[in-house]
């Protein structure tokens, strides 16, 4: 009987999607409730900053490591426009996520051109010369010490109780995610799909590919910069570590984590990983002699069991159980979380006698 239902159930995909939207969104309402609330902004400001990577890696195939640059850039920007200004913070985060896609443009011109491995490289290297300069303009950025004191002001209402800024920051989150949302849902998301798909097919059918791929970077840093502003913004503080390396490693860890080309899983990635380095690093793990404070290595084991377990993430492994529910063909599932479309065979030829 559990079955049956199970099967019906699986069978309207409209529901499912309905009802994973009003549960997102319940859980978000209540995550300060259960959590600590800094705490829970930090899993709202990297779900979209894995969704952001999620556009470039998942529905594009590019791989970019150097994320961090759009994500740390932000911060300084709309730290020191709330520093300097007093503007209310969400133009602050706002003004941090345009400069960010002002950055995106000759990076993206130039890392384009390249693939695999070597357009994370190219990526990479800028973000490095990012850091680099973050760290020579310390009159602007404060160096090493960062940039300290961000204020956390709303049209003259003062959010520094972290409870209050979380449902204060968390409609500019959902914004970002409803824009990813309708980008993957367009026929624009579709062409990049068959970009990631077969470059050299879309261009002989007139797509102009490198144009695509250097919007959809664009709109990445963007949005990765709306993550990184209000990230800033909820901590007071915009440090070297927003655009150092590991930055752009661990967000690509959380969209893999999840589930690549999935939207949802990067969300699901993201809290994992901020919850368990929250809890490693105020309580730490005893095993035995050994005592572990650093997130590093539990991050790590959890990242490699998923990957030996879940080939497809843990929200791709979901939706792949899903669809075999339904009795779809047991195809390779499309990253864009729809099913590729059986190949039709040729009809057999009759030997001839």
């Amino acid at each position: 009987m559990t079955v049956m239902v199970v099967r019906k159930l699986a069978g309207l995909p409209l529901l499912w999607r309905v009802l994973a939207v009003v549960g997102g969104l319940l859980v978000a309402l209540a995550l300060p409730w259960y959590i600590y609330p800094p705490v829970a902004m930090d899993i709202v400001a990297w779900a979209l900053f894995a969704v952001a990577l999620d556009l470039l890696l998942g529905f594009t195939g590019l791989l970019s490591f150097g994320h961090a640059a759009f994500w740390g850039s932000a911060a300084y920007t709309a730290g020191t426009i709330a520093i300097e200004t007093g503007l209310p913070f969400p133009v602050a985060v706002l003004g941090g996520s345009v400069v960010a896609m002002v950055l995106a443009v000759p990076i993206a011109l130039l890392a384009v051109r390249r693939t695999g491995i070597y357009f994370a490289m190219v990526t990479l290297a800028f973000a490095q010369m990012v850091y680099f300069v973050a760290n020579q303009w310390s009159g602007v950025t404060g160096g090493e010490n960062g940039l300290q004191g961000i204020p956390k002001e709303l049209f003259g209402l003062d959010l520094s109780d972290p409870f209050y800024f979380y449902y204060a920051g968390l409609p500019i989150a959902l914004v970002g995610l409803l824009i990813a949302w309708r980008v993957v849902h367009s026929p624009f998301g579709r062409v990049l799909v068959a970009i990631r798909e077969n470059p050299a097919r879309s261009r002989s059918l007139g797509f102009p590919v490198d144009r695509y791929k250097v919007m959809i970077f664009v709109i990445s840093a963007g949005l990765s910069g709306l993550a990184g502003g209000l990230y800033a913004i909820s901590h007071g503080f915009a440090s070297l570590q927003e655009v150092y390396w590991t930055t752009s490693g661990k967000v690509v860890i959380m969209t893999v984590l999840g589930g690549i080309g999935t939207l949802w899983g990067s969300v699901i990635g993201a809290a994992v990983i901020v919850q368990v380095e929250d809890y490693v690093a105020t309580s730490g793990i005893n095993i035995g002699p050994l005592e572990i404070t650093g997130p590093g290595l539990i991050t790590g084991l959890i990242f490699v069991g998923v990957v030996l377990l879940f080939r497809r993430g843990v929200w791709g492994t979901v939706a792949h159980l899903l669809r075999r529910r339904r009795s779809v063909p047991d195809a390779e599932p499309h990253l864009s979380g729809t099913t590729a479309p059986a190949v039709e065979q040729e009809p057999a030829v009759a030997p001839k006698s």
